[in-house]
Order: structure tokens, then sequence, then C-alpha cells
């Protein structure tokens, strides 16, 4: 997808960045609305049921352009690629992270988590690399048929969870875990149930506004977790609405090279995720990992902002590996602090937020952006916009500490009254 939108921006560039402005924003208003239905909906119906939905309709705009790049193809693959951006955009990740859910124990998600967001970094890497050797028919070829492959895979092979997930005593549906005995995990598992109370389920039918609402606002983890989404995918939108320009005004970069930089950027993500996450998870906790990753995150968006020479911006990249953490440590410990039988809604309802924030993002920090690099402004500060991104994901730092604390609070609370009782 990502291949196919900077080609056709190339054919098109009079008007091609209006366009695709304007394709995001109808696609996250959409999938505002429809992740967390469909997550919603594989709580009862399954998860396969569900994923074959998003992966299907991902065909359609890649089938087009295969199939002819003229202009009148060009318009068709534009409307379906809105189209399969709100079945697809948040959708396929929440899926995934609910199906994970339901084949791993709990204190392993973290985890898991970070290798299913490493190896959707790996697909974005490796098909970011492959498209520098194909022609440009080629790649929309190829890319349809690993879009098909990815479906009948999906049909044929993969295994339905059912929408129940796994408890931290049931070892044999936890492929990552090691034997231990059953005294441990019973003990492990009234403890975690203890110290992380479910949510009540919610009313059957689709939920609506004030379902969802209650659902987020229903326990300290899942309004603390909605909340640093939030806040972090508005800095994250935003960093990626400015960085481009600011860098071209700042330094001069090209095009090519600021490609190169997001390539970094995704191979250092991918690395951390595959590599150095799965082996601290079990160590530290998601709760950890999320304070570091986003630490990370804010020394990041600030290097970029007061960055005082070229090659600072490549310096802060590196950082990436640490602020990868933060993403699949939300959703482990949303996914740890609901019942087997909501994982889809939860999941759903994060990826709803996240796109509420990108809609948010270009919306704010396009005409911010703007006015920090004219000539016109009360300041000569052309990192000025990347530093208000950087105050959102500050925000999201600090709401993770007080998370902290108020979570830590509470498991001293319920064992000094086990102690008691």
């Amino acid at each position: 997808m990502y291949v196919i939108r900077s080609t056709h921006l190339l054919q098109f560039e009079q008007h091609g960045r209006i366009m695709a402005c304007n394709a995001m924003q109808v696609t996250g208003l959409g999938a505002v609305v429809v992740t967390p239905i469909v997550g919603n909906l594989s709580d009862r119906y399954g998860r396969k049921a569900l994923m074959t939905l998003p992966v299907t309709v991902a065909i359609l705009p890649l089938f087009v352009l295969a199939c002819n790049r003229s202009e009148v193809y060009f318009y068709v693959f534009y409307v379906a690629t809105i189209v399969a951006g709100i079945f697809c955009q948040g959708t396929m990740h929440s899926l995934c992270f609910a199906y994970v859910a339901d084949h791993v124990r709990p204190k392993r998600r973290a985890a898991a988590f970070a290798l299913l967001s490493g190896v959707s970094a790996a697909g974005f890497v490796s098909g970011t690399l492959t498209a520098r050797f194909l022609a440009a028919s080629s790649t929309f070829q190829v890319a349809a048929a690993v879009a098909t492959a990815t479906a009948l895979y999906l049909g044929v092979f993969l295994p339905d969870s059912g929408g129940v997930s796994c408890t931290d005593g049931d070892e044999a549906c936890d492929p990552l875990l090691q034997a231990s005995s059953s005294s441990t995990s019973s003990s492990a598992s009234s403890s975690d149930e203890e110290l992380s109370p479910r949510l009540p389920p919610h009313k059957a039918g689709l939920p609506s506004l004030s379902d969802m609402f209650t659902f987020l606002t229903g326990s300290l983890a899942m309004s603390g977790a909605a909340t640093i989404t939030f806040f972090c995918s508005l800095g994250e939108r935003g960093l990626e609405t400015a960085l481009m320009y600011y860098l071209k005004a700042q330094f001069g970069y090209s095009k090519d090279e600021f490609a190169d930089l997001l390539l970094i950027v995704a191979a250092a993500g991918m690395l951390s995720q595959l590599t150095v996450m799965p082996i601290l998870a079990p160590i530290l906790g998601e709760e950890i990992l999320l304070i570091v990753g986003l630490l990370g995150g804010c020394t990041q968006v600030f290097l970029y902002g007061i960055a005082w020479s070229y090659w600072v911006p490549y310096l802060s990249a590196a950082f990436v590996i640490l602020s990868a953490f933060v993403n699949p440590s939300i959703r482990a410990n949303v996914s740890k602090n609901v019942a087997s039988n909501e994982q889809g809604i939860a999941q759903g309802c994060i990826s709803g937020i996240s796109s509420f924030g990108s809609i948010l993002g270009p919306l704010i920090f396009t005409p911010l952006t703007a006015w920090a690099l004219s000539e016109t402004g009360p300041f000569n500060f052309k990192g000025f916009s990347i530093l208000c991104a950087g105050i959102f994901t500050v925000i999201a730092f600090i709401i993770s500490l007080r998370m902290r604390g108020a979570q830590s609070s509470a498991c001293k609370k319920s064992i000094v009254q086990q102690e008691q009782a």
C-alpha cells in the first residue's frame, strides 16, 4: 500500500497530496466507527470469520492497478483504497492482537504482541525494499498476488480461536511458555484475577457510543490505555505531518533521503520488537516497558525538533528501539485487564482511538508547521511544530507514570487485605 501511494502520487503530482490527505481523513473517520464493531463481532462469531473481511477487501485496490494504470483505473483505485482502508486500517491489527490473546497466557502476551508487531514491521521493510527492484506494473501485480496468498492462507490453514482467550492456568494453549507446576500456575491465576479485575460484560447487540465509553472508563487500566493511545497517536501523526517539511527546510533533505530515514526507523523498530522486547517483557513487565518506550519517544521527538546538524535526525531515529515498546505494551496491558469474551472489542476500541488521533493530527499540525516554517512567523524556530508534537508524547508519558503508581497502590492494598483476611 505504501509503495502504491508513492507511485500514484508521482503520476498525479499536482493534486495527489490533496487527494491523499482527504482519503486518510475519510479512512480514519470510518475506522473509528468500524473497528470497535468488527472487534465486538469477532468476540461472538470468532476471529477467523471477521479477519477474512479486511484481508479480502484489501485485495481489491491492489487488483485494480495490477490490471491497468490508466487515469480511470487510478480513480477506481482511489475509491477502493478508501473503502478498503475503512475496513482494514486498525481492524486487521486489532483482530490479530485478539487472536494472539486467545492463544497466549496474559504473562506472555507482551512478548507475543511485540513479535506480532515486529513481523508487521518486517513486512513493511521487506515490501519497501522489494519495490525498489521492481517495475511499477510488476509492483502492483506482486502486491495483489501476495494479498491473495494471504487470504488463501487465512481461509485454509489458520485455525479459528472461537473468541475464548487463554488464562494463566491454561498451559496447553500457550506455545510460548515452558511447562511449570500446576500449583504455581493456579496461584498466579488467582493472583492475577484479584489484582486485575475484569470489566463487566457489555450488553448484547452492537455497541453504541455510550456503551464503548462506559467500557473504556470501566477500569483504570482501560481508561489509562485509551488516554495514552490518543495522545501517542496525536503526537505520532503530528510528527509524521511535519517531519518531511521540517527536514527539507532546515537541512535540505530530499524525498529519497527522507524515505531512507523512514526505512531506518522501520528497521530499528522491527529489530527492537523481534529481539529486544521479547527478552525484556518477562523481566520488566509491560507497565515498565511502556514508560521506557514513551521516554524514548519523547527523546526522539525532541532531538528532531532541536536538531543542530544534518546527522542528528539519524541519531534520533535510534531511539525508535525504545519507542517501539509502546504499542505492544499498551495492547498487552489492555488484553490482561478484560474478560476473554471482550478481547475483540477492547483491541478494537484502542485501534479506533488511535484512528481518531490520526485524524486530528494533520488537522492541527499542517497549519502549525506551515506557520512555523514561514518567514513571517514571530520567531525563527523551524522545529516548533515538532516540539509541539513532542508535548503530546510527554503528556502520555506522565499519564503512564500516574497509572503505574495507581496500579502499584491498588496491588499493595489488595495484598494487605488478603493478609488481614
